[in-house]
């Protein structure tokens, strides 16, 4: 479990920097357009996946298909989700509006999964 622990810690790191980065560049530049996807990178990806960091070092609950299926759509989730936001609402790379969205949508709906794979696992923890 410490392994799953220190991937998603390192994970939480890489957000929270690019979130404090982007939050640094948001204050310096006077240029709030990216607020939405700043506060997603810092609750999605920084707190959310930290938060889950903990709990599999704290807590006990079987190294199966359940926790690997949660802490890779974890991640993935969290990207795809901050990346889809960025396409959808920035567009930097002048994408078409239907794969914005659908980026947007499968980030959304992966990230979705992997909360209610962690609630299924909060049910299974050990004493």
């Amino acid at each position: 479990m410490n392994n799953y622990s220190k991937t998603l810690l390192r994970f939480s790191a890489a957000f929270g920097l690019i979130g404090a980065l982007m939050g640094a560049h948001m204050a310096g530049s006077g240029a709030y357009e990216l607020r939405p996807i700043h506060a997603h990178i810092l609750v999605v990806g920084w707190l959310s996946l930290f938060s889950w960091s903990v709990f599999y070092k704290v807590f006990k609950s079987n190294e199966g298909l359940l926790t690997k299926l949660h802490v890779w759509t974890a991640i993935i989730g969290s990207i795809g989700l901050t990346l889809g936001m960025l396409f959808e609402f920035v567009n930097p790379f002048n994408l078409p509006s239907s794969i914005t969205l659908i980026i947007y949508i499968i980030g959304g709906s992966v990230l979705l999964i992997s909360y209610i794979l962690f609630f299924v696992l909060t049910l299974m923890v050990k004493e």
